[in-house]
C-alpha cells in the first residue's frame, strides 16, 4: 500500500470514533433546524485550518442552510466530497453512540452508517489532502441537511460544474469475495402519492350514502404492487409503504393518502406505475403524481480506470458495485462523470433502531477513500 495512504488512514481512524460520537450525539432528523445547525457546527469544528466556509440555502424550504467548505491548493484537479447530516430518526427515538456489549467492533447509534460515519471519513480525507496543497487545485466538502426527505429539485449541481470527481460517502460494503466495494451504479428512485376523494357518511345508519376513500386507496395499493417487476427490463420495484384515511371509527372516510416507493433503472419507468392507477374506484376520485424523484446513476465505464488505479495504490482491488437505494451522488453523476459513491464505513440496519457501524471499517474505508481521491487527482486536467 502507498505509505501516504496508510499513514493518513491510520490518523483518520484514530480520531474517527470520537468525532462520530460527537456527530451522532446530535439528533438531526430531516427538517429540524436546531439539530441541523448543531451538527453543522460540529462539522465546522472538524475542518482543516484555512477552510473557507459557506452556508448555502438548502434545497428544501424551512430547513437550516447546508454546509459547504472549500480548501484551495496549488496543484491540479478539483474534487467534491459529498455527504448529509440529516437522519430519518425522530428525536424521541434518537440513540447516541454506544458499544455493543458482546461485539467490540460494533457501535450503535442513529445515523452511524447513514451517514454520519461517512461524514467523519469525508472530513478526514479533506484534512489529509489540505495538508498537502500541491496535490490539488480545490477540494470542496458539501454536507446537506435534507437528503433523507427532499421532495423538490436538488439545488447544488450547477455550483460544481467542471469538477473532476464527486466522491460520496454513503455506507460502504464488501464484495462477496471479501474485497472493498464502492458504488458506481444506482437505480432511479421516486415516491408515488395517491390522493383519494370520496364522501363521508355515518357508517352505521347510512353507510351506502358514503363513498369510501379508504377502499379506493386499497385498490390503488394493489394496482401499484402489481407493477412490481424486479426481473423485468427496467428492474422496476413498486412497494406501497404508507396509507392514511379516516378520522373516526363510525364515519365512512371521505379522503385519504397513499404513498409508494418506486425504483427502476430509468425514471421513465415510473410512468408505467402512474398510468396503471385508475382515476376512480367505487365513486371515489383518485389523483396520482410522482411527488419525489431522483435520477439514476451509471458511472461504471468512466470510473473503471479510476478504480483500477486506486487498487494499485492500495495493493488490493476496489470492486465496482451497484445499489438500489437513492443518493445525492446520482444528481451529480450526469455532469461529473467520475462519480463514486459508497465510500463510507461499513455497518448495517440503516433507518432502524439497531443501526450500527463497524469500527474496524473506519480505517479500511479511509484507505479506500484516500486511494480513490488520489486517483481522481491524477486524472485531473493538465496544469496550464
Amino acid at each position: 500500500m502507498d505509505q501516504w495512504i496508510a499513514d493518513r488512514a491510520a490518523s483518520i481512524a484514530e480520531r474517527a470514533v470520537r468525532e462520530l460520537e460527537a456527530l451522532v450525539g446530535v439528533s438531526s432528523p430531516s427538517g429540524d433546524v436546531k439539530g441541523a445547525q448543531e451538527a453543522a457546527a460540529i462539522a465546522v469544528a472538524l475542518l482543516p485550518d484555512g477552510a473557507e466556509v459557506e452556508r448555502p440555502p438548502c434545497s428544501s424550504p424551512e430547513h437550516a442552510p447546508d454546509l459547504l467548505a472549500r480548501v484551495r491548493g496549488t496543484g491540479r484537479g478539483r474534487i467534491l466530497l459529498l455527504g448529509h447530516l440529516d437522519t430519518v430518526v425522530a428525536h424521541d427515538a434518537h440513540r447516541p453512540l454506544e458499544p455493543d456489549p458482546e461485539d467490540p467492533d460494533k457501535r450503535y447509534g442513529s445515523g452511524t452508517v447513514d451517514m454520519k460515519g461517512g461524514d467523519v471519513l469525508a472530513l478526514g480525507v479533506l484534512r489529509a489532502l489540505a495538508a498537502e496543497p500541491e496535490r490539488f487545485a480545490e477540494i470542496a466538502l458539501l454536507l446537506v441537511v435534507d437528503e433523507e426527505w427532499r421532495v423538490g429539485p436538488f439545488a447544488h449541481v450547477d455550483r460544481f460544474a467542471g469538477f473532476d470527481a464527486c466522491l460520496c460517502f454513503e455506507a460502504g460494503e464488501l464484495h462477496p469475495d471479501g474485497h472493498d466495494a464502492v458504488v458506481v451504479k444506482r437505480k432511479a428512485a421516486g415516491t408515488v402519492e395517491v390522493l383519494a376523494t370520496g364522501r363521508s357518511a355515518h357508517s352505521g345508519s347510512a353507510p351506502d350514502k358514503g363513498v369510501n376513500a379508504l377502499l379506493a386507496l386499497a385498490t390503488a395499493a394493489q394496482v401499484i404492487a402489481a407493477q412490481h417487476d424486479p426481473r423485468g427490463a427496467d428492474h422496476l420495484t413498486a412497494v406501497p409503504t404508507v396509507v392514511r384515511s379516516g378520522d373516526a371509527f363510525n364515519v365512512v372516510p371521505a379522503a385519504g393518502r397513499l404513498i409508494a416507493d418506486v425504483r427502476a433503472d430509468r425514471l421513465a419507468a415510473f410512468a408505467r406505475v402512474l398510468d396503471a392507477i385508475p382515476e376512480e374506484v367505487g365513486g371515489a376520485r383518485l389523483t396520482a403524481r410522482l411527488a419525489r424523484e431522483w435520477p439514476g446513476m451509471d458511472a461504471r465505464e468512466p470510473t473503471a480506470p479510476l478504480l483500477a488505479r486506486a487498487g494499485e495504490l492500495l495493493g488490493r482491488p476496489v470492486i465496482a458495485a451497484q445499489r438500489g437505494g437513492a443518493s445525492d451522488a446520482s444528481h451529480f453523476a450526469a455532469t461529473i462523470p467520475l462519480t463514486v459513491d459508497g465510500l463510507g464505513p461499513r455497518g448495517g440496519a440503516a433507518h432502524n433502531p439497531g443501526e450500527f457501524v463497524l469500527v474496524s471499517s473506519l480505517r479500511t474505508r479511509a484507505e479506500v477513500a484516500l486511494a480513490v481521491a488520489l486517483s481522481a487527482l491524477e486524472q485531473g486536467p493538465p496544469i496550464e
